[in-house]
């Protein structure tokens, strides 16, 4: 253990970056809704999306559900709104209220607000509540419509944390550069800016089974890169991105504070025809310090996972697929299913036409480093498990 003494130095950043995002995001919607006003209508563009889960598992309850004996409580519904207010500029922001289990609620959360200028192809500019590129599936995994899987790797991907893994409040820059037909293409994504936990998310759901509150969530600055290559193999494109994190919050129980911590990515993706081929893997090494009476605890996590995945066309309505997931905390005994899990998944998807469609999944896990919470299993966990996962969809 170690003494900490710059607690209150720490209060008043987390103070100031609070106040900042509550004041910065309504004027940034303020802003986008006159600018509205001010062009034709009919060029604005708005889809969205309304979806119902089911998930039912054997021994353990999943993702703060009653998974045990089956639950439909995972339902999510989103809107957004485009307007290409000039050639090179466009505005657009996403609202969305979900609950699944103990997570979410009635609340109508802001998932990004931006406005977006296009120099050229080589550059564009973003400011606001801007997405975050990291990976094959971070900047879109809030569009369930888009893609197979009715649960993306959770490792990498949680669905109780998507909120605050999706967006962060900040800017942008991005482009490309064709490197001729013999070169690709060169894709790359710049950022920094802010972000907090989500408030009704999983992550202050796990921080409150280690003892700790915190009346406002903790907070704190981001930054990082992506870089992808469309290589001049047809339909192959890899990439790597790094994602810097840092968090500050206080509570009754005491402070909470997370140095800045890099996420390292490392992806590839081959689609030829029918056939989809993709694969991951993610390092994040972080030091979680808990504050409380001038008595420091140091937690220390190294958390690894990667995925293979494979999907294929049947038809123009029937996607199949299957990916095998791997997560590890390397810094904790890698023996005890706590700090691993191992998920093999199999997958089909049925459109029944352009805007209807159903998910079907089943997942077989092994370990319990993720996706589980005390509130809803308090006599314990069964090192395996087995889950069926639903969702039915319907997007305009």
């Amino acid at each position: 253990m170690q003494l900490k003494a710059g607690a209150a130095a720490d209060d008043i950043r987390f103070m100031r970056t609070h106040r900042l995002r509550r004041v910065v995001l309504p004027l940034f919607v303020g802003w986008w809704a006159i600018a509205l006003t001010a062009q034709d209508l009919e060029n604005i563009q708005i889809h969205g999306f309304a979806t119902q889960g089911f998930l039912y598992s054997s021994h353990n309850n999943y993702l703060s559900m009653n998974s045990s004996a089956g639950s439909l409580a995972w339902t999510q519904g989103v809107i957004n709104f485009n307007d290409p207010v000039t050639d090179n500029l466009r505005v657009g922001l996403q609202l969305r209220m979900y609950q699944l289990g103990q997570f979410g609620g009635p609340n109508v959360v802001v998932d990004w607000a931006l406005g977006d200028y296009k120099v050229n192809d080589k550059l564009g500019i973003r400011a606001g509540k801007i997405k975050i590129a990291l990976g094959l599936f971070n900047d879109f995994q809030d569009i369930d419509p888009v893609y197979l899987w009715t649960l993306l790797p959770q490792g990498m991907y949680p669905v109780e944390n998507e909120g605050f893994d999706l967006a962060e409040l900040g800017g942008g820059a991005y482009g490309n550069f064709h490197l001729g037909t013999r070169g690709g293409r060169l894709q790359y994504f710049v950022h920094g800016g802010s972000s907090g936990l989500d408030p009704n998310g999983g992550y202050l759901e796990q921080l409150a089974e280690l003892g700790f509150t915190f009346p406002t969530p903790p907070s704190g600055k981001t930054y990082g890169a992506d870089l992808r290559w469309a290589t001049p193999a047809r339909g192959l494109t890899v990439g790597s991105g790094v994602l810097g994190q840092a968090l500050d919050g206080t509570g009754p129980q005491g402070a909470m504070h997370v140095p800045m911590s890099y996420t390292l990515a490392y992806y590839a993706q081959w689609d030829r025809g029918k056939l989809h081929l993709a694969g991951e893997y993610w390092r994040t090494p972080f030091n979680l310090v808990f504050t409380s009476g001038g008595v420091v605890a140091s937690v220390l996590e190294d958390q690894r996972e990667w995925y293979p995945m494979v999907s294929y066309d049947l038809t123009g309505k029937v996607q199949v697929g299957s990916y095998f997931s791997h997560y590890v905390n390397q810094s904790g005994d890698t023996s005890q299913p706590v700090n691993y899990s191992k998920d093999w998944v199999v997958s089909t998807r049925y459109n029944f036409n352009p805007y209807l469609y159903a998910k079907l999944e089943g997942h077989f896990l092994h370990g319990t480093g993720l996706g589980y919470y005390t509130s809803t299993n308090p006599n314990g966990l069964q090192p395996n498990s087995s889950l069926l996962a639903a969702r039915i969809g319907f997007s305009f």
